[in-house]
């Protein structure tokens, strides 16, 4: 038998050691990029948790807004005057409540109550209410509003395919659009709603926006209280700004009791404004919350709705609104 080379068996050495090298290159490029992978699993399951736990505690800010709209009505009803204004402290500040050292909430209650529901527009049997439609349009003129017609917001929410006027814009405008869509046929669900109206820019929808609700409960009214000039403007034609600020100035120096009261006022003089649609009371609100919680931001705005018996329910919730926050901040302290 023949041995083998010694440099055949060199060779064979120096094969065997590169094998090796590779294999062990190929284990550390194997566990770097599992490093890499586990990394990455790891900052997304972090970042999840944390968002998780920043809802959990914008839940919890929203349930101290609704403890907070259940005592005041219970303080009101102990006081025998059924009446929401701005001047309660529920409505002037944002709730500031530390969390710890890493965190803070801050969460405020809008009233909805002065707004025009856009909703109330179509009727419980179908129609078209001619006095939600004619304050709508009243607003528009109120805050110059020249590029959207009221009819445009009744065929988003009437039933039928058919434009109430040339005014009105059904599916066959809105298929038109890239990418196309169908109207709603239905209430609004959100005033967000309002950005795919046809004639609607960002700057009419800005304008807008905090002059009416999109409220699943019709015929409720407006609350003379918390009426904004815009709104207050639209319940007469021959109502003007000036006068509107008046009625406003009034109201902060002693709330309406009674719609009366509001009717009496010099400003109505002659122009026999009923008191259909107008109320004292407010059913909806808006809870915004922010909590910046572990160098994040969450942010939900919902919408409550508190019965005539002072229950307090939730019936909408929306985490894409941002910047909702604009009240003085009073702050909690932890005591």
């Amino acid at each position: 038998m023949s041995s083998l080379n010694p440099i055949n068996r060199k060779g064979q050495s120096g094969v065997a050691l590169i094998m090796v090298l590779l294999a062990m290159a190929l284990v550390v490029l194997l566990a770097t990029g599992m490093t890499k992978q586990q990394s990455l699993r790891i900052y997304k399951a972090g970042h999840y948790l944390a968002q998780q736990q920043g809802h959990s505690i914008a839940l919890g800010a929203e349930e101290f807004a609704k403890r907070i709209l259940i005592r005041d009505y219970e303080e009101d009803k102990e006081d025998g005057s059924m009446v929401d204004s701005p001047d309660e402290f529920w409505a002037m500040h944002a709730a500031v409540l530390p969390l710890d050292e890493n965190g803070v909430v801050e969460v405020q209650i809008d009233d909805l109550g002065g707004r025009i529901n856009l909703n109330d527009l179509i009727a419980t049997n179908g129609e078209v209410d001619p006095l939600t439609k004619d304050r709508l349009s009243r607003l528009l003129i109120a805050l110059g509003i020249n590029g959207l017609n009221v009819d445009t917001l009744i065929d988003w929410i009437d039933s039928d395919d058919q434009t109430v006027s040339a005014y009105g814009a059904e599916d066959g405008q809105y298929l038109m659009a890239d990418p196309g869509f169908r109207t709603a046929n239905q209430p609004f669900v959100s005033v967000t709603e309002l950005r795919l109206i046809e004639g609607m820019t960002e700057e009419i929808y800005v304008a807008l926006r905090p002059h009416v609700a999109a409220l699943p409960v019709t015929g409720i009214g407006i609350n003379v209280n918390s009426a904004t000039a815009p709104v207050l403007m639209s319940l007469h034609s021959e109502l003007n700004q000036a006068q509107a600020e008046a009625i406003i100035a009034k109201r902060e120096e002693e709330r309406f009791e009674n719609i009366q009261d509001f009717l009496a006022l010099p400003e109505f003089s002659g122009l026999g404004l009923k008191r259909n649609g107008l109320s004292l009371q407010t059913r909806f609100f808006e809870v915004v919350s922010r909590i910046t919680y572990d160098n994040r931001v969450v942010n939900m705005v919902s919408t409550v709705f508190r019965n005539p018996e002072g229950e307090v329910r939730t019936v909408h919730r929306d985490t894409g609104q941002k910047n909702r926050i604009s009240k003085e901040p009073y702050t909690f302290s932890e005591g």
